[in-house]
């Protein structure tokens, strides 16, 4: 792979060079094939449904200038939405009207999480903040030792937060205090991002740069499992980057996970056992429904495996270098967003082009969510959209 391809094709990375400290890696390197990497153009298709915005609203910053993904939950009729800047907003989900605004005055690079009627958010300088999902009430603030890049997670007892370091922290509810810290081995590169992690009874799941999923106890931290997701591979430290970073899946017991140039996993959460593997390359993450496993890859191509481990249904490539946004299923389609902040729809039975919106000339980079009918899409210039969507 090109050196220019790897860059385009992830956006804008920042590269681990030390624990202490970062880099941005965009325009460190000249390039002799910069057209092989240009993006692909938007193919014309007969649209075969419909697109209504049922609102649009701005939140602060939105992902600001770092490469952020922060990304609104969605809880009953209220959808919670965080900008760079501090800004955090409690909207109805079905008019956009809103209920609260709260401004932070934080760097806010990870968010939002929730649980149990709490919200909970991370900065880039490593603060975690907890806070009432009723009114915005900040009821707590503590510091990790990071930059916390994904929304941090809680079961009402325990708070579980991943840190750009390496380190997953297990912090209490009640008051913040430290319950558990978990240390990953750091590669020498590794992508900007981490994984959300994920609760699921008494143990919680992560991702890590180093191509491992881990789960944990969640009460004392001690180590259920360990699963490699990718093995790094090649004679550069580009080559070897194997992030778990994109958007996991947890669904009847099984959690569904892919790495960068790696492997797309299928785990069983009671024992770690992994029941099948595909090769895939993602840093954004996945989604499922009818009977597929979907993964918007790093080359810009949609692909649905079958979720049985059986091999690929099929691919949809159209989408080169565009940057795409991890996949959401809604309805009988599955919605990508890309770096022009285009939504496209794709049919799940054979990934043909189904509908396509702008939403935000900015881009998309923040995972979409999906209630009902209603896709909701937060560009990275701060606009959230409430989308219908519907057969023509």
């Amino acid at each position: 792979m090109q050196l220019t391809d790897f860059l385009k094709k992830i956006g804008v990375l920042l590269l681990v060079m030390s624990l202490a400290g970062c880099s941005t890696v965009k325009g460190w390197f000249g390039s002799d094939d910069e057209e092989a990497s240009e993006p692909a153009p938007l193919v014309d298709f007969v649209a075969e449904m419909k697109i209504d915005t049922l609102w649009s609203t701005g939140v602060g910053q939105g992902q600001g200038k770092i490469y952020n993904f922060l990304t609104p939950a969605i809880q009953g009729d209220r959808i919670y939405a965080a900008g760079s800047e501090g800004t955090l907003v409690a909207l109805d989900r079905k008019t956009g009207r809103r209920v609260w605004k709260r401004d932070l005055d934080l760097p806010l690079s990870g968010g939002v999480g929730f649980g149990a009627q709490l919200l909970v958010l991370g900065s880039s300088d490593g603060d975690v903040l907890l806070l009432d999902a009723d009114n915005g009430s900040e009821l707590w603030r503590v510091t990790v030792s990071g930059e916390v890049l994904s929304p941090p997670q809680t079961n009402g007892s325990v708070v579980v937060v991943q840190s750009y370091d390496g380190k997953l922290h297990g912090l209490s509810a009640a008051d913040g205090s430290e319950l558990w810290v978990y240390e990953g081995q750091v590669p020498v590169l590794t992508i900007r991002g981490t994984s959300t992690p994920i609760i699921d009874g008494r143990v919680v799941v992560a991702g890590f740069a180093n191509g491992k999923l881990v789960a944990l106890n969640l009460n004392s931290g001690a180590i259920a499992w360990e699963v490699r997701a990718a093995i790094a591979q090649g004679r550069s430290e580009i080559d070897r980057i194997i992030d778990v970073d994109g958007e996991m899946l947890l669904l009847n017991s099984i959690l569904y996970a892919v790495s960068y140039q790696g492997r797309l996993v299928a785990i069983e959460t009671a024992t770690g056992r992994k029941l099948w593997q595909q090769d895939a390359s993602s840093s954004v993450g996945v989604d499922q429904g009818f009977g597929n496993i979907y993964v918007a890859e790093d080359s810009g191509s949609v692909v649905a495996f079958h979720r049985s481990g059986e091999g690929v249904r099929w691919e949809q490539p159209r989408l080169e270098n565009r940057r795409l946004s991890a996949p959401k299923v809604i309805k009988g389609y599955v919605a990508v967003a890309d770096f022009e902040g285009y939504v496209h729809f794709l049919s799940q039975v054979d990934g043909r082009f189904v509908g396509r919106k702008q939403v935000d000339g900015s881009g998309v980079r923040a995972s979409m969510s999906a209630m009902e009918d209603i896709l909701y899409v937060y560009g990275n210039g701060g606009k959230l959209s409430a989308l219908r969507v519907s057969g023509e």
